[in-house]
């Protein structure tokens, strides 16, 4: 039975390249699970232990740790630190007390830990900030945290004062909350050393900044700091570990993963100031009635070990063949470390931990045993949308039929990808958050399945319409042996105004064209618009059947469905067809620094810019409106990511079609001609 009040759940999150999957394997080695550390490069971390991550040489998933120091149990969750993969840190968020956001000391790329704070404080999840690779710092920890401030949206409180020789090599550190100095020791724990005495300025200024930090949200401490009364070590931990647990404040430390710096520090100040498991379990059990409660974080789905549901428990107990509200029995219950599982028989409230077989549960979902009282869902992650597609074929004629099976299991592993049949383009599109996120669904394709698959980019869904109206009249007369075949038709052929789609009406008097008939005619006329004369859908046109003929003997609906589409035939090449393209709206996200560059990138890519404001809720970020063809957005994000250090992303919906002429649209034409 676990203690929840000794439990850490814990998220590493940060940019791409900071070192959090090294960071884990440190912390695993200072605490003693792991006798020898792994090395990214090697291949050999207890993080990164798929396939795709070793070959990238970078996380692509969520990996999941448990391990104990001392009395402690600490689940951390290493999340990959790629914009492609934030869906997989967003869904791991919601379910850990506390997010250490790992980042390298360099000022140019503090904009790439905007979304990751913004999320944290959007859902008032509190974070830490440990300042990795110190070691190859080219600037000051203090110049680095400045320039942080603007990204953190909290206030960032250093608890700690680099010791340096010479200018910019960090050699130690002084602990703001004990007073002590330290010198760091490869691999080794660090050891105490009388503080220079050209830090004391620098010492005293950080201090006082903590202080008056703290104070914001400490009436107490204000009082004894108006009373020039310094507060005790332990004092200022209790401060610290109550404004860390409101989501009011950010602490600073740092170190270095490979070298094992600052490690030991942050695993003590995890234990004195994190939340614990039991803070985030009572919140959730008074919500839910005390019921037992959890929710899946992440989904796992391997060749021989089935599936495993990575889950929070939140509140009340869960045992092995617990039967949950859906109907699915648990089989079975993991402590994870990596790809290593330990079998438990029981979870309690405050653990993370891995559920095996629950089929028809999908990452975010919410569990509860089926004999308990109903609760309500928690709160899930977004999945953000789609941002780049390839249209997928099997290699293999007889691998198509296993595709959307395949593509199914691992859309619950990664919510964010979506599979689907473009009904304009007759195309599978596979679409997601980035050309790398895609190739790596691909590699796990073959990898799992063993099935390969052809890419290309999507088509556009051109379609066609017409400028002018025109009469036509058509007949299909065809004799057999027996029965004949005989319709005649009279058709009057209108543009409508772009947007207004299809109508099909008859003003026939008289019964030249029998009622029993007319819906054969529409039925013919809407065949042919399925590729007009420049070979696309017609859409925005008013057919109207005005008179006919019949023969009682020779007359059928097959007859006048022929000759409506034969009317539609010769009609349209004289109604001045146009070709159109689709315009969407496209929403562009990115700090405002770069928004000169945006705007330079849509015109750039005969697109119009509507205007652009702050974005609500996201501070130093503008948000873009424009129009662009979509003809332009296949590619768009990878430029957008290029122009904006990798942050920079859009959303966008269809929003009209807009004719398309001269030089472009002769290249259309002449491409779907060859096709």
């Amino acid at each position: 039975m676990t203690d929840s009040a000794l439990a850490r759940n814990v998220a590493f999150v940060g940019p791409f390249a900071s070192g959090k999957t090294t960071l884990l394997e440190s912390l695993l080695f200072v605490s003693g699970t792991v006798g020898r550390k792994g090395r990214v490069a090697d291949g050999n971390t207890v993080g990164d232990w798929s396939d795709e991550a070793r070959a990238r040489q970078s996380s692509v998933e969520v990996n999941a740790a448990t391990f104990s120091c001392g009395d402690h149990r600490f689940s951390v969750l290493d999340c990959p630190g790629s914009i492609e993969f934030f869906a997989e840190t967003a869904n791991a968020l919601m379910g850990v007390d506390l997010a250490v956001v790992v980042c390298p000391p360099d000022t140019e790329r503090v904009w790439t830990m905007g979304r990751v704070f913004n999320f944290l404080a959007r859902h008032e999840i509190p974070c830490l900030l440990f300042v990795n690779r110190i070691d190859e710092a080219t600037v000051r920890v203090g110049d680095f945290i400045e320039a942080m401030k603007p990204v953190g949206r909290k206030p960032l409180v250093p608890c700690q004062v680099a010791i340096r020789d010479g200018d910019a090599v960090t050699t130690g550190y002084l602990d703001l909350v004990g007073g002590q100095a330290y010198r760091y020791g490869d691999r080794q724990k660090a050891h105490e050393i009388e503080a220079p005495g050209d830090i004391q300025e620098r010492r005293d200024a950080a201090r006082t900044q903590l202080l008056e930090t703290l104070a914001d949200f400490d009436d107490a401490l204000l009082e004894n700091l108006l009373e020039d009364r310094i507060p005790e070590p332990t004092e200022l931990r209790a401060c610290l570990r109550a404004a860390l647990a409101n989501a009011q404040v950010v602490p600073v430390l740092m170190g270095s993963a490979e070298r094992d710096w600052g490690v030991r520090r942050l695993l003590e100040t995890l234990i004195e100031l994190a939340p614990a498991g039991a803070a985030g379990a009572q919140r959730v059990a008074a919500a839910a009635g005390n019921a037992a409660l959890g929710q899946v974080l992440k989904t796992y789905i391997t060749q021989h070990g089935g599936k495993v549901s990575l889950a929070r428990i939140w509140a009340g107990r869960f045992k092995d063949g617990t039967i949950l509200n859906d109907g699915e029995r648990i089989g079975g219950i993991y402590r994870m470390l990596g790809q290593n599982q330990t079998k438990i028989d029981s979870a309690e409230a405050g653990e993370i931990v891995g559920l095996g077989r629950l089929e028809s549960i999908a990452t975010g979902d919410t569990i509860a045993p089926a004999d308990g009282p109903g609760v309500a869902p928690l709160a899930r992650a977004e999945i953000p949308p789609a941002v780049y597609a390839y249209a997928v074929r099997a290699a293999k004629r007889e691998d198509e039929v296993k595709v959307s099976g395949a593509m199914s299991r691992l859309a619950q592993e990664d919510p964010s990808l979506r599979f689907e049949q473009n009904p304009d383009t007759q195309e599978a599109v596979l679409h997601g958050q980035g050309e790398m996120h895609l190739k790596v669904t691909l590699d796990r394709l073959a990898g799992k399945y063993g099935l390969k698959l052809q890419t290309e980019k999507p088509k556009v869904a051109y379609k066609e319409a017409i400028r002018k109206a025109v009469s036509q009249h058509a007949r299909y007369k065809k004799q057999t042996g027996g029965h004949g075949q005989f319709g005649d038709v009279h058709i009057d052929v209108k543009p409508l105004p772009r947007g207004a789609g299809f109508a099909f009406e008859d003003t026939v008097v008289g019964g030249a064209v029998p009622r029993q008939y007319i819906p054969a005619v529409a039925a013919g006329v809407r065949d042919y618009l399925g590729s007009g004369p420049l070979g696309f859908p017609v859409v925005d046109l008013a057919v109207t059947l005005t008179d006919g003929k019949h023969h009682a003997v020779d007359s059928s609906e097959q007859a006048f469905k022929t000759a409506g589409r034969m009317a539609m035939a010769e009609a349209l090449p004289k109604c001045d067809p146009v070709l159109l393209e689709p315009i969407c709206e496209v929403k562009i996200s990115v700090p405002n620094e770069f928004t000169p560059n945006v705007q330079r990138l849509v015109t750039g890519r005969r697109g119009q810019v509507l205007g652009f404001a702050a974005r609500e809720d996201w501070p130093g970020w503008d948000e873009i409106t424009s129009q662009m063809p979509q003809s332009e957005m296949h590619d768009l994000i990878v430029e957008l990511r290029s122009l904006t250090l990798g942050v920079g992303t859009f959303e966008s919906r269809f929003d009209r079609l807009q004719e398309l002429t001269g030089r472009l649209a002769e290249g259309v034409l002449a491409a779907a001609k060859g096709a």
